[in-house]
């Protein structure tokens, strides 16, 4: 009975120190998040040395306390648990199953016993069983005793040294963590006395300054007259706390109700914010003041008025009296001049890094990984175009905005404009600011203020209607804007009785171009544009590439100006036929007519194969006829009656730029057509390796991004510097894209 009930401690003692063990986890994973918003609060406390250090240190001993306390709970769960654990499961089992064998043994031997006495003298052959049964029950009999009293000798000798041994590393464990303890604090005992000190002078220090400020309290209420208005007057665009200026003003909703409110304003980072309570989190005002002005309101009743304007929306604000108005407009300016500044000292280091001398190509990676264009050198090759030294709609000059899918240059304020209208009228960025890529970039170069207004101003002067001004008010800007662009009052329109085109050059239908590519028809297409960045992919499909335009030979020499873009033929067309047309003739003048005429840009030709333009400026062989479609809300994925899309059709005539420019507009590489193939099918069977390339790392990238789910990245370094780089070859350099042609040639 006692042994039972020793066993029972032994389990019980088990089951007690795996319940300390957990409960010890539990407490260091609760002192380590104490230890965190230790940290958070050293943190908050930077601005006071004194704190965050303190703050800092002692947390960083407790944490190592926390890890000395984990190593304790460790070394429990190894001495106690596991030892005592493998003891009970171990050896006792081994011992209670060999007392259960002695037992069965030893009644086996009963029964032989038994049965050996029943046995009659004169049944021989049942007295020599019964002799040869009993024998050899007692023979296991023998040899299970030896090995019961094995176990019982084995358990009581283990019994005695496990509990004790288990025990003496418990106890080492406990030694070792408070004497870790003990030299941990006694390090840190002489700056924690240090630290006491602090305080007290502190404390003292608190006092006499309690004392001084109640002293000054008093002696300014009997001396200072506090009608008068000493409002602080002072800017400071160096503030250390990167604040210019901060002061309350009345700010006019944007409500129905015009109402006005007073809030806390502050000029700081570049932007203009408010509050409305202390601890509230700043409303931004203005996200960048590099993109707005200032100026004076004196049309509106209250006084001390004036205005912030932004691309996006206008900020109407009330000072409260005339030398904080002029206070707050002279710091608003100041802002804006240094923000200028410092965004032209960090331009001037990127142009000095970018213009480096390198001796590597374009696949060494010796050049510099910005490939796109960005900051003055687009707004210098955009202007260079003729009428963009001036804002297309008031006339104000060096404008600085531009409207990507009109192909025109505006400023600040009519940028604003543009934005309200929505990007399906019109699509803002900004020349100095934003990055810019190449093929939109020569989109922007084939049009200009000056092919646009011949569009869309063709009118205004018939119909007796004024252009704005730069200093024209706002309503009229946007009054103007949206009767250009929207309602497009000024715009010719086509007569009403449209008579059969002049014969021009037939497009060739799917077929043909198909029996051209596979060899049965050697007739090329007509000339090809030099941003179409084609690859051959056979030897009988190749095409002769026309020059290249570099990106500095953008700029229109004097003298040399545009014919007037629309041809006379082009006015008696219907205006989706017209663009259909002009997308194939690679024809951007005559393709913004039609727009402005009302095309779809997704108009289909019923009569050939059910087509679009976009598929025509892919035949026509244009990156930027394609970029201005896809830029006006062409539909990347629209196929014709063979099944086939842009992206097909891209593939199948070897245009490598045209294809990285679909992939990048989401483009459906996965769509087969009637045979059954998809553009990653033909690439191979045409062996183009920069198709296959270009094609395989987008779904690669595609599927990387669903694995990853909702909130996976849009694409890693590598798939969007690869991307980057053949787009830039395809606009500046597509002879690098022409690799089979180049090697032919060598052979030869």
């Amino acid at each position: 009975m006692r042994e039972r009930d020793r066993e029972r401690a032994k389990i019980k003692l088990v089951k007690l120190c795996i319940s300390m063990i957990d409960t010890g986890k539990a407490f260091c994973a609760a002192n380590k998040q104490f230890m965190n918003g230790i940290r958070d609060l050293a943190q908050y406390s930077n601005k006071d040395l004194l704190v965050e250090t303190s703050l800092t240190k002692f947390s960083d001993n407790l944490q190592e306390m926390i890890s000395y306390h984990t190593t304790l709970f460790d070394q429990t769960q190894r001495s106690i648990k596991a030892q005592l654990q493998t003891f009970v499961k171990e050896d006792i089992r081994k011992f209670k199953d060999a007392k259960k064998q002695f037992e069965k043994v030893s009644e086996e031997k009963e029964n032989a016993l038994a049965k050996n006495a029943q046995v009659q003298r004169n049944k021989q052959h049942e007295v020599e069983e019964a002799t040869n049964i009993l024998t050899a029950t007692r023979k296991c009999f023998r040899h299970i005793a030896l090995d019961y009293v094995l176990q019982i000798n084995v358990l009581q000798s283990k019994r005695r040294s496990e509990i004790l041994k288990s025990m003496l590393s418990f106890m080492s464990a406990h030694l070792t963590f408070f004497h870790q303890g003990y030299d941990l604090f006694s390090e840190l005992k002489p700056y924690m006395n240090d630290l006491g000190a602090q305080l007290d002078r502190l404390g003292v220090d608190a006092a006499k300054e309690k004392r001084d400020m109640e002293q000054k309290h008093s002696t300014i209420q009997q001396k200072q007259d506090f009608s008068s208005d000493d409002t602080k007057l002072e800017y400071n665009v160096d503030a250390a706390n990167g604040i210019v200026m901060e002061g309350y003003l009345f700010k006019r909703a944007s409500n129905a109700f015009k109402t006005w409110n007073r809030r806390w304003f502050s000029i700081q980072n570049n932007q203009l914010v408010y509050q409305k309570k202390f601890k509230d989190n700043p409303t931004v005002v203005v996200e960048d003041l590099r993109l707005c002005t200032v100026k004076h309101c004196e049309d509106i009743e209250r006084r001390f008025c004036f205005e912030v304007v932004s691309p996006t929306k206008s900020c109407m604000l009330q000072a409260d009296s005339e030398k904080l108005r002029q206070a707050w407009i002279k710091a608003v300016q100041t802002s804006i001049a240094t923000a200028y500044r410092e965004k032209g000292d960090e331009s001037e280091k990127l142009e000095k890094k970018s213009s480096s001398p390198s001796t590597g190509s374009l696949e060494s990676g010796s050049e510099p990984k910005e490939k796109l264009l960005k900051g003055e050198s687009a707004l210098q090759q955009v202007q260079c175009i003729a009428g963009n030294i001036t804002c297309c709609d008031c006339g104000l000059a060096d404008p600085r905005w531009a409207s990507i899918n009109l192909g025109i240059t505006l400023c600040i304020e009519c940028s604003g404009i543009h934005r309200s209208l929505g990007v399906h009228f019109s699509k803002v960025r900004s020349l100095t600011l934003d990055t810019w890529e190449p093929e939109l970039l020569k989109l922007m170069c084939e049009l200009g203020n000056g092919v646009i207004n011949r569009i869309y101003e063709a009118k205004v002067e018939r119909m007796g209607v004024k252009k704005p001004q730069p200093g024209s008010q706002r309503q009229e800007k946007e009054a103007y804007i949206r009767a250009k662009y929207v309602e497009r009052k000024f715009v010719e329109r086509q007569p009403a009785s449209v008579s059969p085109p002049e014969p021009g050059p037939k497009v060739l239908p799917l077929s043909q171009e198909e029996k051209r590519l596979s060899g049965t028809e050697k007739s090329p297409l007509a000339a090809r544009s030099s941003d179409s960045g084609i690859q051959r992919s056979a030897d009988d499909s190749r095409e002769h590439l026309a020059s290249t335009l570099s990106t500095n030979s953008l700029c229109e020499p004097e003298g040399e100006k545009r014919d007037p873009p629309v041809p006379r033929d082009s006015t008696q067309l219907r205006p989706g036929l017209q663009l259909y047309r002009a997308a194939y003739k690679k024809n951007l003048p005559d393709m913004a007519e039609a727009l402005a005429h009302g095309a779809e840009v997704n108009w289909v030709n019923a009569e050939e194969n059910k087509a679009t333009p976009l598929i025509q400026a892919v035949l026509g062989g244009s990156l930027v006829t394609c970029e201005f479609l896809l830029q006006n809300g062409a539909n990347v994925n629209h196929r014709d009656v063979k099944g086939r899309g842009p992206l097909h059709h891209a593939t199948v005539l070897g245009h490598t730029g045209q294809v990285c420019l679909f992939l990048k507009r989401g483009a459906n590489q996965h769509a087969a057509d009637e045979d059954g193939k998809d553009p990653l099918s033909i690439a191979v069977e045409a062996a183009n390796a920069d198709i296959v390339t270009l094609l395989r790392l987008a779904r690669m990238n595609e599927e990387m991004r669903e694995s990853e789910g909702l909130f996976g990245q849009p694409g890693d370094e590598t798939y969007q510097d690869i991307f980057r780089d053949f787009s830039q070859m395809a606009s500046n350099n597509p002879e690098k894209l022409n690799r089979f042609q180049q090697s032919d040639s060598q052979k030869s």
